[in-house]
């Protein structure tokens, strides 16, 4: 069992059925959720890495264009 990090609900999860960078969702919120971690069991939400990547993609343009 793993706790939503979105709503904080109970989601069973067999951790042997998974594998890191898999999706889920949560059937209490319907949160899109990731394996971020399987040793531990964690779960982060989907649109949070998405604002990750963005956010990353952003500072590596800016960068470049620093270079130029």
């Amino acid at each position: 069992m793993v706790t939503c990090p979105v709503c904080e609900g109970a989601i069973d999860v067999d951790e042997e059925d998974v594998d890191e960078g898999d999706s889920l969702s949560c059937d209490e919120c319907g949160a899109a959720l990731k394996v971020v971690s399987k040793d531990p069991l964690e779960l982060e939400s989907a649109d949070d890495l998405e604002d990750d990547d963005e956010e990353l993609a952003e500072d590596e343009e800016d960068e470049e264009s620093d270079w130029k």
